[in-house]
């Protein structure tokens, strides 16, 4: 489903030039449930950012099945990332001034859908979700568990093929962190594609896969045991 070939990422700063990404090879099935794992500055976020076409400033290729990602021009990966890839963040990210029914139905907005059908998938959405008492309530009036429960149906109304996932039970307590994680699971067994970021070896127990990043580089991957924890086989 995806491929990346010697993808390398960095910022220049005053002490010079500062790597988050460095020679990454990775490939994703279609149906994996994959954990990205690592300390804070490890570069989890920034391959996430790019498998999430969020950051086009890194070097490298990137395939998504027969399309070369790397060779195309914003516009159009843009177009790609809103068909294929639907992400979820830490923070929500919902609109205060959008009711739970018009941020679930924001995603839809920008497609070319005709109104009533919109309406029926919304509808579908928050039945699926089981959050059709909500869908007239802002998200203040929601509880954490809620909101980021109305930010996966944003993520996935559209169908995407990938769902990108940052830290996704970060700010949620324990019960509520257990729901979203088994909302992950039953999505993945219905086909979509997960990648989640996660400090949490409970979170990383739902995943089928685990890759661990340190100082920017792949140290460690279940599916692959060529790759020795502390990357000496990357930085060979």
């Amino acid at each position: 489903m995806i491929q990346l070939k010697n993808v390398e990422r960095s910022y220049k700063t005053g002490a010079g030039q500062t790597w988050v990404l460095r020679r990454v090879d990775l490939t994703i099935q279609e149906g994996e449930f994959i954990t990205i794992m690592g300390p804070s500055g490890a570069g989890k976020s920034s391959l996430l950012n790019a498998l999430a076409l969020l950051d086009d400033q890194w070097a490298g290729e990137y395939w998504f099945g027969e399309q070369p990602v790397h060779l195309m021009k914003r516009k159009d990966r843009a177009e790609l990332a809103k068909r294929k890839i639907g992400m979820v963040f830490q923070s929500y990210h919902l609109l205060d001034d959008l009711t739970v029914q018009e941020n679930i139905d924001l995603p839809l907005s920008y497609k070319d859908i005709p109104r009533s059908q919109r309406q029926g998938m919304v509808a579908e959405t928050l039945d699926h979700f089981q959050i059709v008492a909500k869908k007239d309530l802002y998200p203040n009036q929601l509880s954490g568990g809620q909101q980021q429960l109305v930010g996966i149906a944003r993520a996935v109304i559209h169908k995407p093929a990938l769902l990108l996932a940052d830290e996704p039970t970060g700010n949620l307590h324990s019960s509520q962190a257990r729901e979203i994680m088994e909302m992950f699971t039953a999505l993945n067994r219905e086909g979509t594609t997960i990648v989640q970021v996660t400090h949490s070896d409970v979170n990383a127990s739902y995943g089928s896969r685990t890759i661990q990043m340190r100082d920017a580089w792949l140290v460690g991957d279940t599916a692959n045991p060529a790759i020795a924890a502390g990357g000496e086989a990357v930085r060979s």
